[in-house]
């Protein structure tokens, strides 16, 4: 047994059966002066240090001063993809809208043509790359998407490789099937086309496979129609697909309240939101997911958190790490990101990190929280005044230590 004695705040501690939501998440349950037990791989014990009793404990480390929290959970990323793309960084720059880029032969479009060309081991390598490096800054389970392939051999091809990162990586990892991110060449003239093959050869047989756990839709103008991804949702649930659906990034096209009707785990981006998007999420059990790394590299408007969470809701925050519109999946920064442009309190946005993160991926029962019989999960932090340093100290790195399945890597 494991043994962390002094820690000066331990954070997002008990049990929860659902989301935090709206004032809950400012009201963020920790203990000061707290102790920490972990036996194989898992919380065992944790309370104030005055309560602490006699343990069998092959080890102690004394946390004094030091805050200690769930690793981050990542509910929205496309992690998984060929090549960066620097050059559609230069055309923002210049002036070029998101959609001017796609126009022009940019976008999802252009990394779905550098995927297709790029063989299996190269892709699978370059990914685990990337989540050792997010590892490495917090993040302790992680979605990733397909969504670059757009042609079964190569949707299968990333599901093939997150599958992969599944057996190779010791965190939850959830995988979710995206053909439906934009429509390919091939298929401009007649999309009907490639809805049939998502519906009829892509779900069935991934599925079957077990190949992925979510189907998610890019539902917006110029991508998807309500219709059409109600059509794709419909069909994944038949194959114990749950949805998670991209919607109102640029446009309120009545996603929202589909998505709420099919009982999608989650809603993101939302940076365009109505009062009728507001009032659909407090009629379902739907989280609404924030992407400000999104909003802060393509400088679109950020999601309206703080009307979410007035408004009674639960909050999740995610990295959308991708290539195009959000090359970083560093979780502090994001954490930063909600309190100085989403004006969350840094208890706030620490539940969306953690435990509403979980919850947003359909992985609460084994992590996102101090809780016991959960795995052991968490970050020591360096020295700190209080939690609140963890987002103002957003250019700085505040891990000392992370720990993995009870396991200090």
């Amino acid at each position: 047994m494991k043994l962390i004695t002094n820690i000066h705040q331990l954070l997002v501690t008990g049990e929860f059966l659902k989301p935090l939501a709206g004032k809950e998440m400012h009201e963020l349950p920790y203990i000061e002066n707290a102790f920490l037990a972990i036996e194989d791989g898992l919380i065992y014990e944790f309370g104030k240090m005055e309560d602490l009793h006699p343990l069998a404990v092959a080890e102690v480390i004394d946390a004094t001063g030091q805050i200690v929290l769930p690793l981050w959970c990542d509910s929205h990323t496309h992690l998984v993809y060929a090549a960066d793309r620097e050059d559609e960084f230069v055309d923002r720059i210049k002036g070029l809208t998101y959609q001017e880029i796609a126009q022009k032969g940019g976008g999802i479009l252009n990394s779905a043509k550098r995927l297709r060309e790029m063989d299996i081991d190269t892709l699978y390598e370059d990914a685990a790359k990337r989540l050792e490096s997010l590892i490495a800054m917090g993040t302790g389970a992680i979605e990733i998407k397909s969504g670059y392939g757009l042609t079964v051999s190569s949707e299968r091809k990333m599901l093939e490789v997150i599958a992969r990162l599944k057996e190779n990586f010791d965190i939850p990892i959830k995988a979710t099937l995206l053909a439906a991110h934009a429509i390919p060449e091939l298929y401009k003239d007649r999309r009907e086309d490639y809805i049939k093959l998502i519906v009829e050869e892509m779900i069935p047989a991934f599925a079957k496979a077990n190949l992925c756990d979510f189907i998610d839709v890019f539902c917006e103008s110029g991508y998807f129609t309500v219709a059409e991804m109600e059509t794709i949702l419909t069909e994944g649930k038949k194959h114990g697909l749950q949805p998670k659906v991209h919607v109102n990034q640029f446009n309120s096209i009545g996603g929202i309240a589909k998505a709420v009707e099919h009982k999608a785990v989650s809603v993101d981006h939302l940076e365009e939101l109505t009062e009728a998007d507001i009032i659909a999420l407090q009629n379902g059990t739907t989280i609404p997911v924030a992407l400000p790394g999104c909003s802060f590299f393509l400088g679109i408007p950020y999601t309206l958190a703080r009307k979410l969470i007035d408004a009674g809701l639960p909050l999740a925050i995610a990295t959308d790490y991708n290539p195009g519109s959000s090359p970083s999946g560093n979780m502090n920064f994001i954490v930063s990101q909600a309190c100085v442009n989403l004006r969350l309190t840094p208890q706030e946005a620490i539940a969306a990190a953690t435990i509403n993160g979980a919850f947003a991926m359909g992985i609460a029962t084994e992590t996102g929280s101090i809780t016991k019989q959960k795995k052991a999960n968490i970050m020591i932090t360096q020295p700190l005044n209080s939690f609140n340093a963890i987002p103002y100290r957003f250019g700085n790195p505040q891990i000392d230590k992370i720990m993995i399945n009870g396991e200090f890597i």
